[in-house]
């Protein structure tokens, strides 16, 4: 079995989120692995930073994901966050596609709670930084 793209998987799962999506600048405004140059904010950026696979269930990602929740003031950052947060912790057997393959986030947990962020380089770009280990699988 192929291993599945899980950041696809996780993009598709997040444009579906009817509580994170209004939060942005467009409903689009979720980027992997970056964010582009000139994105209007509020946007999501993230990427696989590691993690595993599970050699006993064939196909089974374990991904660790870094999530940047970016916005044009603090507050608006971590209002991203929360919603982020709310889509994805302790999730459980969420359906992204209709296959085949058919694929499962089976869970999600956040890793590192949310860190308010300024980024030095780009004047009046804040982001509130957070880490969440995945398992994923396309059967």
């Amino acid at each position: 079995m192929a291993i599945e793209d899980s950041n696809r998987i996780i993009r598709d799962y997040l444009l579906t989120c009817g509580s994170l999506t209004p939060l942005l600048a467009t409903v689009t405004s979720i980027y992997c692995p970056r964010l582009p140059e000139n994105a209007v904010l509020p946007a999501v950026s993230f990427f696989t930073r590691g993690g595993v696979n599970n050699p006993y269930i064939p196909g089974m990602l374990e991904p660790s994901v870094q999530f940047n929740c970016w916005a044009g003031t603090p507050i608006v950052a971590r209002q991203v966050y929360r919603a982020l947060y709310d889509n994805l912790q302790g999730i459980q057997g969420k359906v992204v596609t209709v296959g085949p393959p058919t694929e499962i986030i089976w869970s999600a947990i956040e890793e590192v709670q949310g860190q308010d962020l300024v980024d030095v380089e780009i004047p009046n770009y804040f982001r509130t930084l957070t880490f969440f280990r995945f398992m994923i699988k396309a059967e």
